[in-house]
């Protein structure tokens, strides 16, 4: 075990199913199989998720990773003493969201010291983090700007359909107005740098089309895709990248979940997001591409409609742990 990948695990927002859906994933015995977690966040909080669970596990708080001893039924925990004990659940919260802004911000400084391999995210509540003062659209932009990268994408990741976003936090008339070739071209070249660096030699990229029917050639809006897609594609395959489109959204993941496509690339949030997360949320994960460090996520929010219910699934965050300690293990970090 001691070989296995260190993973920084943010609590999120301790008012949502983060500390649930911690304990259920850390409790889960193949966790211990392929990583080595620390949690930054809450020790009390995650004691009283392990009790709506029914579960007793040694919640043991740490100064530092060199302090965590990893054995069964334990969880370690760097804890800055953010949360109040009578936080309430399922509630927007201005304390919790500027201390899940810490948790991340902590994670980042480990990563990038080299004290852990990877970063892993419990969900974060947007309203709460603006709400304290901190004006990030979402876990993705937070981790750019605490790591100095100019430009990051975000990746959902499930057994059937990968799928990278050339826009994402943005409402869709600036979505539009956003994608331009230089954009797509950039974001396809870090979706393929994944691909390659999760082991396959020369992935195959299917690119959507902004427009029903990818435009129908010109018969559907305003000559988007030639416009701002094909000139990035026409560059991407003049290098022998294997990259096709611009593919009709409705069709493109239907044939990206047969095997025709290792990645799909999506111009705008929904575009994506949704085909994803009919497969199952429990199946999907976030990973951010373009950082420094190695980041993956749960792809569910903060459910404050279930929260302090003991009836969170755990299974995507067990996944996004997994798919940190491969990644971890597939570049060498």
């Amino acid at each position: 075990m001691s070989s296995t990948p260190l993973i920084a695990l943010t609590m999120g927002d301790g008012a949502g199913v983060g500390p649930e859906v911690i304990v259920g994933a850390l409790l889960a015995p193949e966790t211990a199989a392929f990583c080595r977690p620390v949690v930054i966040g809450d020790a009390a909080r995650l004691r009283m998720a392990a009790t709506f669970l029914g579960v007793s596990p040694d919640v043991a708080t740490v100064d530092g990773v060199a302090g965590a001893a990893f054995e069964a039924g334990r969880i370690n925990v760097i804890d800055p003493g953010l949360l109040p004990e009578d936080l309430p659940w399922g509630e927007v919260s201005p304390v919790a969201g500027h201390a899940a802004y810490e948790y991340v911000r902590l994670a980042s400084e480990l990563a990038m010291a080299g004290d852990v391999q990877a970063i892993c995210t419990a969900p974060l509540n947007k309203e709460a983090l603006h709400a304290a003062g901190h004006i990030f659209p979402g876990h993705t932009e937070l981790l750019a700007h605490l790591t100095g990268t100019e430009e990051v994408s975000m990746m959902l990741s499930t057994p059937k359909v990968k799928v990278i976003h050339v826009t994402t936090h943005v409402g869709l008339i600036d979505a539009v107005a956003r994608i331009e070739p230089g954009l797509v071209e950039r974001t396809v070249r870090r979706g393929e740098a994944a691909m390659r660096g999760s082991g396959i030699e020369r992935p195959k990229i299917g690119v959507c089309g902004i427009n029903p029917h990818a435009g129908e050639n010109g018969l559907f809006g305003y000559g988007e895709e030639e416009e701002k897609i094909v000139p990035a594609l026409e560059r991407l395959q003049a290098e022998g990248m294997d990259v096709h489109g611009p593919l009709p959204a409705d069709t493109a993941f239907f044939l990206a979940g047969r095997g025709d496509y290792d990645l799909i690339v999506a111009m705008y949030h929904d575009q994506g997001h949704g085909p994803v997360k009919i497969l199952g949320l429990e199946a999907g994960v976030n990973i951010t591409v373009g950082l420094p460090v190695i980041r993956t996520s749960v792809d569910h929010g903060t459910a404050f409609d279930i929260a302090g219910k003991g009836v969170a699934d755990a299974g995507s965050m067990i996944e996004a742990l997994r798919q940190a300690a491969e990644l971890s293990s597939a570049q060498g970090v």
